[in-house]
């Protein structure tokens, strides 16, 4: 557990750093220069992937739950880097929003057990794939709606379906035991997840501010298929522990909630001010 709970922070790590550097590729972006040729975006880009990797690791020991709310701190971790990591220069709500983001993951991680099923329950499968294929069709006529915070809840959804699949499909350490991977219809969900997130992703920002945008995607990825992974997989909680998850989750929702909008209302005054 303990090497699981450092794999999902390190993902954390990786993607907070990917954002940093593919907002300073797409700053750089120009004519001539588009931004699939700035180096910096293009690392962000490689360490994306890292974290997903990563990722994976975790959700093989961890529940969905404390794994999705570790990668959604790193809204938290990007604040402190726009201000060169000097806690003092936070804003109030800002300093605020960190310290409950610090502490409510201290709760959900003392919260999480490693415990899984030895099987996948029979209801899984048919409701991730369901569940995928729905998003799929909803996809074109979502990100045309014009409705950005509901793009990016759904958007939510699809990415926390993803998160739900590497966990269902029960990897294991064996490579030769996967070598059939491409035939199991759970890595086909993952996959179906992971672009329609992407798509959703792009189009809510596209009509939205990244503020409200970036907040309500984060809620979305953590309760929906955190409490997925509860009900559907199986996922478990130390016994007594319940309350702390709830409040350590509830935490890093509003707190989380609370930077992406400040990111989102700062970035406003500085297109004002230029």
């Amino acid at each position: 557990m303990t090497l699981a709970l450092l794999a999902a922070v390190a993902a954390m790590l990786a993607n907070t750093a990917a954002t940093l550097l593919e907002a300073r590729g797409s700053r750089r972006a120009r004519r001539g220069a588009p931004v699939w040729r700035q180096p910096a975006y293009l690392l962000g880009l490689a360490l994306d992937g890292l974290g997903w990797a990563l990722s994976v690791v975790a959700l093989r020991s961890l529940p969905v739950i404390t794994v999705q709310s570790v990668l959604t701190s790193s809204v938290a971790l990007t604040t402190l880097a726009s201000h060169r990591f000097r806690v003092r220069d936070l804003p109030g709500g800002q300093l605020a929003g960190v310290l409950g983001v610090v502490v409510g993951l201290v709760l959900v991680a003392g919260a999480s057990a490693s415990d899984r099923p030895a099987a996948l329950p029979a209801g899984a499968s048919p409701v991730l794939l369901a569940t995928a294929v729905l998003l799929a069709l909803l996809a074109v006529p979502l990100s045309r709606c014009g409705r950005p915070f509901l793009v990016a809840a759904v958007a939510g959804v699809a990415y926390g379906g993803a998160a739900l699949g590497v966990r269902a499909l029960h990897l294991t350490p064996d490579v030769t035991a996967d070598v059939a991977l491409l035939a199991r219809p759970l890595v086909w969900a993952v996959v179906v997840f992971g672009v329609v997130g992407v798509a959703l992703v792009a189009a809510a920002l596209r009509d939205g501010a990244p503020g409200p945008v970036t907040a309500v995607l984060s809620v979305t990825e953590v309760v929906v298929p955190g409490s997925a992974g509860l009900v559907l997989l199986g996922d478990a909680v130390r016994p007594g522990w319940g309350w702390a998850l709830v409040v350590g989750v509830l935490a890093v929702v509003v707190s989380v909630a609370v930077l992406a909008r400040a990111s989102g209302s700062r970035r406003r005054e500085d297109a004002r001010a230029v």
